[in-house]
């Protein structure tokens, strides 16, 4: 019986390591893995590449910047390969930004890295240092490893994630070419976004997604800020659009191919 345990052992670890080899799984066989240690925030990234393969020499890629990288990376990386298939998008090089857990108390800082200070939300505030982390740290590393195209970098975010997205078209507009926000969570900051000043040298490409089903709190200060910019000036070019028969967290498939459709457009 003993022999038999140990065999049914040695056999449910093989298959386990078959079961969780990547390369057969063909829409994210070429992912490489990098672990980036951050000086400026003192802490570490689970960084996830997919390059089309093989490369074209001499050739840039658009190189899109997945925030939630833990969730929308393995999402995306798949549903990437059929739109790119079908011809709604070129080749691309897709950065997932991950924190390797979702639990906060085991390092998952979405809510301070991705949010402009908000009051009664001590821990939220960190979008200029994560953005400091992206220039110094982040596309230095990619750029340097990937025939990445520094003037063609997109930015996807999901929520607050979407958040961040904005806070990029107001206040670092040269950092991205594009930008896709998808169900921006501005709920606890609105007046932050209203009426902060921004870099108007280089006009931003925002496109912004509201999913029909999403809940009141997350579409009425989106609406709101809205609303606020389409009585101003402002320097971005800006998509807005309805998603039919999504919630807050089922939009982001759909937001990222329209996102990238109409970016890819202008």
């Amino acid at each position: 019986m003993k022999i038999l345990f140990v065999i049914l052992l040695i056999f449910i670890k093989c298959n386990s390591v078959i079961a969780n080899d990547f390369e057969k799984l063909n829409s994210i066989e070429n992912t490489v893995y990098h672990e980036l240690h951050s000086k400026v925030l003192n802490k570490t990234y689970h960084i996830h590449v997919k390059a089309p393969k093989p490369l074209k020499e001499k050739t840039k890629y658009i190189t899109v910047y997945l925030l939630d990288g833990d969730i929308t990376f393995p999402l995306l990386a798949s549903y990437s390969k059929y739109l790119n298939l079908a011809e709604d998008i070129p080749d691309i090089i897709l950065v997932g930004i991950s924190y390797g857990t979702d639990d906060f108390k085991k390092g998952n800082s979405r809510g301070h890295d991705f949010t402009a200070p908000a009051n009664g939300r001590a821990h939220y505030g960190g979008a200029e240092k994560f953005q400091s982390m992206l220039n110094q740290e982040l596309f230095p590393m990619i750029e340097k490893n990937y025939p990445s195209d520094k003037q063609k970098r997109i930015l996807f975010g999901q929520s607050l994630g979407g958040q961040f997205a904005l806070f990029n078209t107001m206040y670092h507009p040269k950092n991205f070419w594009g930008v896709i926000a998808s169900n921006p969570a501005i709920h606890r900051n609105l007046e932050f976004f209203k009426g902060t000043p921004f870099d108007n040298k280089k006009p931003g490409l925002l496109y912004v997604s509201r999913a029909k089903n999403d809940e009141a709190r997350y579409i009425q200060p989106l609406n709101e800020w809205l609303s606020y910019w389409n009585e101003k000036t402002h320097p971005w070019s800006m998509k807005v659009a309805w998603l039919e028969d999504h919630n807050h967290f089922s939009a982001a498939p759909d937001a990222f191919r329209n996102g990238m459709r109409w970016i890819m457009k202008q």
